[in-house]
């Protein structure tokens, strides 16, 4: 790769991460991050999150911030019930710092698959790959009399 093309990617690098917030970090967030960030923990989707320095509480808000910066798209499901409990301030103690009892009937976290190609598309559906079912005649429209 010539120089030229490096720069020119680098430059796309630049400007997707200073005006995009749906995929990743913008660079205030990164810098935001750096300041005034803790690296908390990380989940099994590469997730990375974040509290105020020191458990600072938050005058504004009366608890401390916390944050999380995403691998790739930011779409909220992808927080697993574990993180999601610590993100809202229903546990105190993060998932990294205590033992979470895994339950045998416990299925692993999904993320919403609305609007992609593995979304849930019940039979009938004129989304769905297989025919529609065919009408059974059981049915009988209303007219006005």
């Amino acid at each position: 790769m010539r120089w030229h093309q490096r720069r020119a990617m680098s430059l796309k690098t630049f400007f997707v991460r200073f005006f995009t917030w749906w995929n990743g970090q913008t660079f205030g967030t990164q810098v935001w991050t750096a300041l005034n960030g803790e690296f908390v923990g990380e989940d099994e989707r590469g997730n990375r999150y974040y509290r105020a320095k020191g458990g600072k509480i938050d005058p504004t808000f009366g608890f401390e911030r916390r944050w999380v910066i995403y691998n790739g798209y930011t779409e909220a499901t992808t927080i697993g019930p574990d993180w999601h409990g610590w993100m809202h301030h229903i546990v105190d103690i993060p998932p990294t710092s205590e033992k979470v009892r895994v339950r045998p009937w416990w299925k692993p976290h999904l993320p919403n698959m609305t609007g992609t190609p593995f979304a849930y598309r019940p039979p009938g559906s004129t989304l769905a790959e297989a025919r529609r079912p065919q009408a059974t005649g059981d049915y009988k429209a209303w007219t006005p009399e």
